[in-house]
C-alpha cells in the first residue's frame, strides 16, 4: 500500500511514499502471483500460421514489398506536385553533373555515370520506403567499386605495340574502358544479389554493427581517398593505379614526383571550381531559410566551364584534359560476367553494406524528421533490385548521397515523384545534351567532388567530442579512420569493425562492479564509494555485477567478489580444515581438549600445534578429508594451532543481479561452485532483481539443487537485506547456515583456548544438542503466542 497524504484535505505530498508489503522472494512472489503461461503451439500450428493466407494479409504483404501502393493513393497533387517538380529538376541538374564526376571515381568513362544516375532510381520509385532520399552514384561507394575495377583491369593488362618507332607507352584505352566497364556492372550485379538475398533473409539488422564512429572514421578516410584520387586529375598528373595496402601512400609519392608535370590550365579551372562551389555552398548554407532554392552552383560552374572550355579550345592550345566522349542514348542490357563473381565476392559483400548503410542511415534522418516509418529490410530489397537492373545498363553501384538527398528535401521535395522527375532531367542529359559536356574538364568534375567533400572531412571535428563523452568510441573513428586510409576501404571497414566488436567484448569481459550500501532509511542501494552517507549492512555484502556473465568474464566476476569480500573462500576452506586436522590431532593425544568454554590446550608442550603454516599451494593439502568436525570454533578469535586462517567477517553475500541481461552454461556452472564455496565457509549467498528469463536459465541448466533452493532469490536487494536480517534477530536455527552461527551467539563469551584440566571432560555434542532442543521449544512458544494474540 503506498501512502503519501495530509489529513487537513490538502493535496498530498508526493515527494516521498511509504510501501507496506511482504519481503518476497522468488517461491513467495510466485505463490502470491500466478504467473501467465505463453501459448503452447506444435511446429505444425506454427507453420500452418505462418503459410496461412487471406485477402487481407495477401494486400498487406503486396503493399510491403510495393510501398508506392501505400503512399502513392494518398498523394496530395494540388499540395505537393509543384514542390516535387521544382525539387526534381534542381536535383536532376546536380544528379547529372555529379554522375560525370563520380563515374571518375568508379574508374569507367564519365558517360556511364549518367546511366548510374538514371536507372536506380526508376526502381526505387516503386519499391523504396524512404520518401526523400536521391537515389544514385555516392563517392565512398563509387571509389570502392573503382578500387575493384582498377585491380582487375589495370592498365598494364592493354599495353600495345608501339608502330611508330618511337619509346613510348600505348594503352589500348577502348579496349580497357570496354573492360572496366564490364567490371563495374558485374560487380553492381553482385552487390545486387547480395542486398537482395539480405532483404529476402530478413537480416537488415545487420547495419546496426557499423557504429556512428565506425561509419564516421570510415567516411572519413574514403573522403581522404577519394581526394587523393582526384588530386591527380586536377593537377593532370599520370601516375600508375595502385590499390590494397598503402595504396594511398603510393599514389601521393608518385604525384608529388610528377608534380613538375602539373597543367596549369587544368590546376587553375580546378582550384577556381573548388573556391567558387565551397563559398557558394557555405552561402546556401548560412542563408538557407531565406533563399528558397539553394543556388546551383555546380550545374551553373559546369556550364561555365565547358563554354569556356569549347571557346578557348583548351585541348590543343593548353593540353588540358577533356571529357570528350560522351555516349548519346542508351546501351542494350548485356548480362554480367559470372566467371568475375570469385574474384569480386569480399569486395562485394563490404560495397553492399557501405551502400546499404549509408541509405538507411540518411534515410532514416528524414523519416524522423518527417515523421514516417524506414523499413530496413525492404530498403535491402529495393536496393538490391535497383543493383540488379542497372548492372544489366552498365552502371555501377547505386546508394544516395548526402548533397543530393539535402537538394532534393531543401528544395521543397515531398516523395519520390520528385526523384523520378529528376531522372526525366538526366534522361535528357542523356539523350540530348550529353555532346555539349564533351569540352568540360576532367579537373572541373574532380574540383566538383572535392568541394562535396567538405562535410566528410568536417567530420573530424567529432573525435574530441567523442572522447569526452566516450574513449572507446574516439578509438573505434581514429583506428577505423587510419586502418581505411593505410589498408584500402575494404579491409579498413573490416578492421573497424573487427576492433568495434573488440572494444564490446573488452567491455563486457571487464565490467564494472562494486559493493553496495543502503542510503539511510531507503530501500536505495548504491556503490559505497560514490556516496559519502552509505551504509554497508553489518556481516553482510551486497555485490553488483554490470554485465551479462558468460564464459569470457567469468574470471572478472570471480576476482571482484574476491575484492569485495576481502578473502579468497577456496583458501579460507583449505585453511580452516587443516586447522580442523591439527585440532583433531591434538585432541587424540591428549594435548587439547574441548569444554563448554571451547578448546583447551597444554601450552607447556611443543608439538605440531605450533609448526609452520604449510604452503598453502601444497597439493597434499587438498586432499584432507572434509568430514564435520562436532567442535564448534570461532574462526574469527585466536586459534591454538599456528595455522594462518584468514579472517570471515560476513555471514551473507548478496548478488545484485540487476543489470545481467544474460547467462550462459558456463556461468550458470560457475555461479553454483562460488555459492557452495561460500556456503561451506558459513556464509549464505542470495541472489537479488534477477530477471525472470536469468531464472529460467537457471532452471534449464540445474543449478538448483538440494542445497540451493528459489527461496534464496529475491525480488530486491532490500528484501534479500530484511529477510537476513529477520534470520539473525529471530536467530532462526531450523535455518542450515544459520544454525553454528546462532550457536555461537548463544555462548555469553566467544570461545578461547586456554590451559586444560586434565581432569574435567565435556561432551560438546551434548552441548549442542541442548541449545537445538532449546532453541526449537522457544520458537514453538512464540508461534503459539502470535496465534493466540500474545
Amino acid at each position: 500500500m503506498a501512502a503519501g497524504g495530509r489529513t487537513d484535505g490538502s493535496l498530498p505530498d508526493l515527494r516521498c511514499y511509504v510501501v507496506t508489503r511482504p519481503i518476497y522472494n522468488e517461491t513467495s512472489f510466485q505463490e502470491d502471483n500466478e504467473r501467465i503461461q505463453g501459448p503452447s503451439r506444435t511446429l505444425q500450428e506454427r507453420a500452418q500460421q505462418v503459410c496461412s493466407c487471406s485477402k487481407k494479409r495477401a494486400l498487406q504483404i503486396t503493399k510491403t514489398f510495393f510501398p508506392i501502393l501505400e503512399w502513392l493513393p494518398k498523394y496530395r497533387i494540388k499540395e505537393w506536385l509543384l514542390s516535387d517538380v521544382i525539387s526534381g529538376v534542381s536535383t536532376g541538374l546536380v544528379a547529372t553533373l555529379q554522375g560525370l564526376a563520380y563515374a571518375l571515381l568508379a574508374a569507367v568513362p564519365v558517360g556511364y555515370g549518367l546511366y548510374s544516375a538514371f536507372f536506380p532510381i526508376l526502381t526505387y520509385f516503386f519499391l523504396g520506403t524512404s520518401r526523400h532520399i536521391s537515389v544514385g552514384p555516392f563517392p565512398v561507394v563509387s571509389l570502392m567499386v573503382g578500387s575493384v575495377v582498377l585491380s582487375m583491369a589495370p592498365d598494364e593488362n592493354f599495353l600495345k605495340n608501339n608502330m611508330t618507332g618511337l619509346n613510348k607507352t600505348i594503352i589500348d584505352t577502348e579496349a580497357r574502358d570496354a573492360e572496366r566497364v564490364l567490371i563495374a556492372s558485374t560487380i553492381t550485379f553482385l552487390v545486387g544479389i547480395m542486398q537482395l538475398v539480405f532483404g529476402a533473409l530478413q537480416i537488415g539488422f545487420i547495419v546496426r554493427y557499423l557504429a556512428d564512429p565506425l561509419v564516421g572514421g570510415f567516411t572519413t578516410a574514403a573522403a581522404f581517398q577519394v581526394f587523393v584520387s582526384q588530386l591527380k586529375i586536377v593537377l593532370n598528373v599520370s601516375t600508375k593505379n595502385y590499390n590494397g595496402v598503402l595504396s594511398i601512400i603510393y599514389t601521393l609519392i608518385e604525384i608529388f614526383e610528377n608534380i613538375g608535370t602539373t597543367n596549369i590550365a587544368d590546376l587553375i579551372a580546378g582550384l577556381l571550381t573548388i573556391v567558387i562551389c565551397m563559398v557558394v555552398k557555405e552561402i546556401n548554407d548560412r542563408f538557407r531559410h531565406k533563399i528558397p532554392v539553394p543556388i546551383p552552383i555546380e550545374v551553373i560552374v559546369t556550364i561555365i566551364a565547358a563554354g569556356i572550355s569549347y571557346g578557348v579550345d583548351l585541348e590543343k592550345k593548353y593540353n588540358a584534359g577533356i571529357v570528350k566522349s560522351i555516349p548519346s542514348g542508351f546501351l542494350p542490357p548485356e548480362p554480367p560476367a559470372v566467371s568475375m563473381f570469385g574474384d569480386m565476392m569480399a569486395s562485394a559483400f563490404s560495397i553492399a553494406i557501405v551502400a546499404y548503410a549509408i541509405a538507411v542511415s540518411v534515410g532514416k534522418v528524414y523519416a524522423t524528421k518527417y515523421d514516417y516509418a524506414i523499413d530496413g529490410n525492404q530498403e535491402f530489397i529495393a536496393f538490391g533490385i535497383s543493383n540488379i537492373f542497372s548492372g544489366a545498363f552498365s552502371c555501377f553501384v547505386a546508394t544516395t548521397a548526402l548533397s543530393r538527398t539535402a537538394v532534393q528535401e531543401s528544395t521543397g521535395g515531398k516523395t519520390q515523384v520528385a526523384g523520378i522527375i529528376s531522372a526525366g532531367i538526366v534522361l535528357i542529359a542523356i539523350v540530348a545534351l550529353g555532346k555539349l559536356l564533351e569540352p568540360l574538364q576532367k579537373s572541373v568534375l574532380a574540383a566538383v567532388v572535392i568541394a562535396n567533400l567538405k562535410g566528410m572531412f568536417m567530420q573530424v571535428l567529432d573525435v574530441p567530442r567523442l572522447w569526452r563523452e566516450s574513449k572507446a568510441d574516439a578509438l573505434i573513428w581514429v583506428f577505423t579512420c587510419i586502418a581505411s586510409i593505410i589498408l584500402g576501404l575494404d579491409l579498413g571497414l573490416l578492421a573497424g569493425l573487427v576492433f568495434a566488436l573488440l572494444t564490446v567484448v573488452l567491455r563486457v569481459q571487464f565490467p564494472s562492479w562494486g559493493k553496495l550500501g543502503s542510503v539511510p532509511g531507503t530501500d536505495i542501494y548504491k556503490k559505497v564509494t560514490r556516496y559519502k552517507n552509505v551504509i554497508e549492512p553489518e556481516g553482510v555484502k551486497i555485490v553488483r555485477f554490470s554485465s551479462p556473465i558468460f564464459y569470457a568474464n567469468i574470471d572478472g566476476l570471480r576476482s571482484s567478489v574476491q575484492s569485495s569480500v576481502g578473502f579468497d573462500a577456496v583458501r579460507v576452506y583449505n585453511k580452516r580444515l587443516k586447522a580442523l586436522r591439527k585440532i583433531q590431532k591434538l585432541i587424540k593425544k591428549g594435548q587439547l581438549k574441548a569444554t563448554k568454554n571451547g578448546i583447551i590446550s597444554d601450552s607447556g608442550t611443543t608439538n605440531e600445534a605450533f609448526e609452520p603454516d604449510e604452503d598453502p599451494e601444497d597439493p597434499s593439502e587438498l586432499d584432507i578429508p572434509t568430514k564435520e568436525v562436532e567442535i564448534q570454533v570461532d574462526w574469527n578469535s585466536d586459534l591454538p594451532v599456528k595455522v594462518n586462517v584468514p579472517k570471515v567477517p560476513l555471514h551473507s553475500l548478496i548478488f545484485d543481479f540487476g543489470a545481467v541481461s544474460f547467462m550462459d552454461v558456463v556461468a550458470v556452472r560457475a555461479m553454483k561452485t562460488i555459492v557452495k564455496e561460500f556456503e561451506r565457509i558459513d556464509v549464505r549467498v542470495y541472489i537479488a532483481s534477477h530477471l525472470d528469463h536469468i531464472m529460467k536459465t537457471l532452471e534449464l541448466c540445474a543449478f538448483f539443487d538440494d542445497t540451493i533452493q528459489k527461496d534464496k532469490f529475491f525480488l530486491t536487494v532490500h528484501d534479500a537485506v530484511l529477510h537476513i536480517h529477520n534470520q539473525i534477530t529471530h536467530r532462526d536455527i531450523q535455518d542450515p547456515i544459520f544454525e553454528k552461527i546462532s550457536l555461537m551467539q548463544e555462548l555469553k563469551e566467544p570461545i578461547e583456548f586456554t590451559e586444560t584440566n586434565q581432569n574435567e571432560e565435556f561432551d560438546v555434542q551434548e552441548e549442542v544438542w541442548f541449545n537445538l532442543v532449546l532453541f526449537i521449544i522457544l520458537n514453538v512458544w512464540s508461534s503459539f503466542s502470535k496465534l493466540d494474540g500474545g
